[in-house]
């Protein structure tokens, strides 16, 4: 799907942004194959039933976005008041208090909030909404133990392209190898080798995602 250029512009701007400068506790990953796809993951809150979990998230942008807001859904499954059981997610920035002056930014941010404080008035998951009401304790167990079962890091979905310098993750085979000391190397050469891997990961990623917002640019 195409945007319209000023709106292919922008979306090129605020993703290079989130994905460089991420809210805390959120991560941005980019679609090459399609802008108007973003993902994003959001660490759970501390002190919530959410805690410890990782939690995967996309917004779908509309053909006439900023105009009219994007859908968004949670990959991963979660027991909240305002997540229904497929995912969707029902939150009022995405809904009446739209504007096409609103940002993915805000967005992504008003969702993890949205883990800290649910409001069971308007619940899409019928069951966690009236445990959250009538017996939180059953609620906070109910959430952690979903949590525990599909946001774990053991349940953390494969890795996705990123700026970060571990975006494309390292098998254990990979992770072995390069921690093998080489037959007859020094401390002193291993640290070396260790600090321009990681100087070279490091610099690749990031080239990776500039590249792909400027091809999103090169297509206006």
């Amino acid at each position: 799907m195409e945007l319209p250029a000023p709106a292919m512009k922008r979306l090129a701007r605020e993703l290079q942004d989130l994905v460089q400068n991420p809210p805390e506790g959120i991560r941005i990953f980019m679609n090459e194959q399609n802008l108007c796809d973003v993902t994003g993951e959001i660490d759970g809150p501390q002190g919530t039933p959410f805690e410890g979990g990782c939690f995967r998230l996309r917004l779908s942008l509309p053909q006439d976005w900023p105009s009219s807001p994007p859908k968004g859904y949670f990959s991963t499954k979660v027991f909240h008041p305002n997540v229904s059981t497929a995912g969707d997610i029902c939150v009022n920035v995405l809904k009446r208090d739209w504007t096409s002056e609103t940002t993915l930014r805000h967005v992504f941010m008003v969702i993890r909030c949205l883990l800290i404080q649910p409001f069971p008035d308007s619940a899409l998951n019928e069951e966690a909404g009236k445990l959250l009401l009538e017996d939180y304790e059953e609620y906070d167990k109910r959430a952690r133990l979903m949590t525990s079962i599909h946001a774990s890091a053991a349940k953390r979905p494969g890795p996705l392209t990123t700026s970060g310098a571990n975006a494309g993750g390292t098998s254990s085979s990979d992770t072995a190898k390069k921690d093998a000391p080489a037959e007859g190397s020094s401390p002193t050469l291993k640290k070396a080798k260790s600090e321009q891997s990681k100087t070279g990961s490091a610099a690749a990623a990031s080239n990776s995602t500039m590249a792909k917002v400027k091809k999103g640019l090169k297509r206006l």
